[in-house]
């Protein structure tokens, strides 16, 4: 981030895995992370307000799609 700001996030499949379909194998889960400026990690739950500084970083890892049969 640039300057000081407030962050909101919804998300989706953070604690759940994505579904397959027909046998398919369910995806990955998502995450999303603060990582502050002094270097330290703060995760963040799937529904997230906070407040974030100048040099801090927003890291946001979305889920895999659930497989589809069986392949």
């Amino acid at each position: 981030f640039l300057e000081p700001q407030t962050v909101s996030l919804l998300g989706q499949h953070r604690l759940e895995q994505p579904y397959g379909m027909n046998g398919g194998k369910k995806g990955a889960c998502g995450s999303q992370t603060i990582i502050r400026a002094d270097g330290t990690e703060e995760a963040l739950g799937f529904a997230a307000h906070t407040e974030v500084k100048k040099g801090d970083r927003l890291v946001i890892k979305t889920p895999g799609g659930g497989g589809y049969g069986d392949l």
